[in-house]
């Protein structure tokens, strides 16, 4: 591997196992962060009001790299850039895993491990609220109060719940898609997700693009409520979508479509949980092209522009800067470096994660302190939503 690689993974290294060495014990969370990204600029001009930050996954399965690099990372790096009178909020979501089918243990399972996961990856329970969706009662309640006020035509505009179900059927695109499958809880997600983020009259949401729709929903609601339910000022803010700079990672194996937990094909996704062995011959038998030389073209060479993307998403770097130093190497040399940075990347998480979850009680405990949290302060929420609506 080239010096100037081995120095890139070396930071990129530094920074995530600065935020994954974590001493988790059933009583006590320590940690440290060493960023001087964290450091304010004390002659900045203050910002106007504090940030409230929303942001949620859905508890099916363990994360694959696309999860890591597109989601969980930039979780930390909120955390770690926040200022200190932000507030930081990220729910595991499993009433929305529950519109699609669901084996009832796995899911069970499933919300155990993807706490575990989130706080293998650097949050901090002292920092941000971690909780879980379902056991805030008011995210319900806000919803079905939303529904009331949300048009059909809105929800029928909404084209994600057609892509979920492609993905579900592990169909190539939408026009697959077998419209008598669709539930109720499917259709009207989106304001269930617009109530997660109301709740708690967030101001930032970080999600990713396909999630934009929704975000332009959750403001359109905001707004109808504020307008129809009067009070001295408005109670919802409009939520800003926070956009992140992270590569869209593709399957190794179809990079036509994104990487993705339901694709049959195994070797498709790399996950948290896979082993160095296992990191390396998925990387090895990634789908590439016949032609000399490497290049970035996600059009005409999109195998090979997958690989660079999670390449640089690994080591920091520009992609173009990255594609540059391989114009001259084969797929061989590039699949190798690729390889030792996403081992590099996943190592620390990977083992944190083996570790906690077995902590059964500790995670019960983050939970628990973590739901207590989120319903004191969604309870000022939902008391004023229903002095304004009537229901008091």
């Amino acid at each position: 591997m080239s010096s100037l690689l081995h120095q890139q993974l070396q930071c990129t290294t530094a920074r995530v196992s600065a935020a994954c060495r974590v001493s988790h014990s059933a009583r006590r969370v320590a940690r440290t962060f060493t960023s001087s990204a964290a450091v304010r600029d004390e002659t900045a001009e203050p910002r106007a009001r504090p940030r409230v930050v929303f942001s949620g996954i859905q508890p099916t399965g363990i994360p694959h790299l696309g999860n890591l690099l597109g989601a969980l990372l930039n979780w930390v790096k909120l955390q770690r850039e926040a200022a200190p009178d932000d507030q930081l909020i990220y729910s595991i979501v499993g009433w929305h895993a529950l519109t699609l089918p669901q084996d009832p243990k796995a899911l069970s399972a499933a919300r155990s491990d993807m706490l575990a996961v989130l706080l293998a990856v650097g949050l901090d329970p002292k920092r941000s609220i971690i909780f879980h969706q379902d056991e805030n009662l008011h995210h319900a309640e806000l919803a079905w109060i939303l529904n009331c006020i949300t048009p059909m035509g809105k929800l029928k505009r909404m084209t994600t719940w057609k892509s979920r179900l492609a993905a579900s059927r592990n169909a190539r695109d939408d026009s697959e898609v077998d419209e008598s499958l669709l539930n109720a809880g499917l259709f009207t997600y989106p304001v269930l997700q617009a109530a997660d983020i109301l709740a708690y009259r967030a101001t930032h949401v970080p999600v990713g693009e396909d999630q934009q729709q929704h975000i332009e929903l959750c403001r359109d609601l905001a707004e109808s409520f504020n307008r129809t339910f009067k009070g001295k000022r408005p109670l919802f803010p409009l939520p800003q979508h926070v956009v992140t700079t992270t590569c869209r990672v593709l399957s190794l194996k179809d990079p036509s479509s994104k990487m993705s937990k339901s694709s049959p094909d195994l070797n498709s996704r790399i996950l948290l949980t896979d082993s160095p062995a296992q990191v390396r011959s998925k990387i090895r038998g990634a789908v590439t092209d016949s032609l000399l030389g490497i290049t970035y073209d996600p059009v005409a060479r999109p195998g090979a522009a997958n690989l660079l993307s999670i390449l640089a998403a690994c080591t920091g770097e520009d992609v173009h800067a990255v594609a540059a130093r391989y114009a001259d190497k084969g797929h061989g040399v590039l699949k190798a470096d690729v390889v030792e940075a996403v081992e590099e990347l996943i190592k620390g998480p990977r083992a944190e994660f083996e570790r906690l979850r077995g902590e059964k009680e500790y995670l019960a405990s983050v939970a628990r302190e973590g739901s207590e949290k989120a319903r004191q302060l969604s309870e000022v929420t939902i008391r004023e939503v229903r002095a304004r609506i009537g229901l008091v």
